[in-house]
């Protein structure tokens, strides 16, 4: 599921930059782009490049003070939709959970694959990073360190290869996403391009991305097993606390709960390339998948509103975390000064050409995951300012999409202020030092692979149908 545990400094964050949005509104001059509709969507619209005009005195809008109070609602209204998906997918997976299906399925996978490293290995970054790629499973995910640490542990491995086995694909599978509600959606939404496009190529390149993981952590893994003094955790105590759950079963109505669910997304999928399908659809699909879930496992009524209920809640801060970013437009919208911060920029970015704009774009979604450990709100924040951006620069919409995508994806396996990096590490007895020496430099693989694969998708997307032709790029 997406990333659902926010310390309260993500929230304060983002409510320090909408008060900041609102200073920008008395400090940056008002102008605005022309814009032009979508032809095949005419409720959206792109910026047309080189209409940039400052607005006049006469026409310039003043805002109160406490004008940034008053857009909170706005941003919750505008984000509604994305709120409920939150809200009810959340649901539908404690119910899933309830039932048992998911960590069977997980579980029996898992052991299925312990005969002998490699094929662990190279099985985990499979499944897991799929989980991720589909609809962004994570925090389901953190209970089985423990299981797969205790098998690492048997094959004479350690904590690391085990955190790596689970986390690595977790990050991938995030930052090449082709159907993921809580990340590439959302942006693909913002930047106008149809929703699930360019799943197929993202498979590719995540596929890609797991080669290179394989590579580093199989070799580490080899490298413990021949000198178990040289793990990163030879120091840690490990005789106990590992052991498996009592009920991981793979019945027979576990079984039917999984294929419901694979139905449901591929059902999805479909009617979104046929049918254009989007938020309300995917509510009602997974709504049904939950119902069925339910059944099947004998659940009853009770069981299945409290057990939704909870599930629900507990995506409270996500939800919250998305009304309050995507705020932040709504004032700079409402100050006229959102245009001329876009211009600005790619004023800038234009001299050094698409390549170097998609580069930077990396690198301030990078940098944006670090503060705000949401895949949902880092979407809301950042993709109003680098869709237009990208249109200005001559940097494709799938592009730009891209590019949040691997910021807030490979940051995902180490950014210190995620309660699930650091839950899961603290599961693994993993000291975070032992981690980041680890991790690091396979972050700088992916990154380098990261922007070969963002510019390659400028100059040959095209020919790989990675840019539909609604981008208006």
């Amino acid at each position: 599921m997406s990333k659902r545990s926010f310390s309260i400094d993500s929230l304060a964050l983002i409510f320090s930059i909408i008060i900041f949005a609102q200073l920008l509104v008395y400090l940056i001059p008002q102008g605005q782009f022309e814009r032009q509709p979508v032809p095949e969507h005419p409720d959206r619209s792109v910026v047309v490049a080189g209409t940039y005009e400052p607005i006049a005195d006469a026409d310039r809008v003043r805002t109160m003070p406490w004008n940034f109070l008053v857009s909170v609602s706005k941003g919750f209204a505008s984000a509604q939709g994305i709120i409920f998906l939150i809200f009810i997918v959340g649901g539908v997976i404690a119910l899933l959970r309830a039932s048992g299906a998911i960590d069977a399925a997980l579980h029996r996978a898992v052991s299925k694959l312990g005969g002998s490293p490699w094929i662990l290995i190279s099985g985990c970054l499979l499944i897991f990073s799929f989980g991720s790629y589909t609809i962004g499973l994570g925090e389901e995910y953190v209970p089985l360190i423990p299981i797969i640490v205790t098998m690492s542990l048997a094959m004479r491995m350690d904590a690391i290869v085990a955190m790596g086995m689970v986390w690595i694909p977790y990050g991938i599978g995030w930052a090449c996403a082709g159907i993921n509600p809580f990340g590439v959606m959302i942006a693909q939404g913002i930047a106008n391009v149809p929703i699930t496009s360019g799943w197929e190529l993202r498979i590719v390149m995540m596929l890609a991305f797991l080669v290179v993981a394989f590579h580093h952590l199989y070799r580490y893994a080899l490298r413990v097993q021949k000198n178990p003094e040289s793990s990163f955790v030879a120091h840690i105590d490990y005789s106990s606390g590992f052991e498996a759950p009592a009920d991981v079963k793979f019945t027979r109505p576990r079984v039917l709960i999984l294929v419901v669910f694979v139905l449901g997304v591929v059902l999805f999928v479909y009617g979104a390339k046929a049918h254009e399908w989007y938020i309300n659809e995917l509510n009602a699909i997974f709504l049904g998948i939950g119902l069925i879930a339910a059944m099947l496992s004998r659940m009853s009524p009770g069981d299945t509103s409290r057990t939704f209920i909870k599930g629900a809640s507990e995506m409270t801060a996500a939800a919250l975390l998305v009304g309050f970013a995507r705020t932040i437009e709504i004032v700079m919208a409402d100050g006229q000064v959102i245009d001329t911060i876009i211009h600005s920029i790619a004023g800038v970015l234009t001299n050094f050409g698409p390549e170097a704009s998609a580069f930077g774009m990396l690198v301030v979604q990078t940098v944006c995951n670090f503060f705000i450990p949401s895949g949902s709100g880092q979407a809301y924040v950042t993709m109003p300012i680098m869709s237009p951006i990208a249109t200005l620069t001559g940097v494709p919409q799938q592009t730009a999409v891209l590019a949040f995508q691997f910021g807030d994806g490979f940051t995902n396996m180490i950014v210190p202020t995620s309660a699930l990096v650091m839950g899961a590490l603290a599961l693994g007895k993993i000291p975070y030092g032992a981690w980041v020496r680890f991790i690091g430099p396979l972050l700088l693989k992916l990154f380098a692979l990261a922007v070969v694969f963002l510019v390659a998708s400028i100059h040959i997307g095209n020919w790989l149908n990675f840019h539909p032709a609604m981008t208006g790029s």
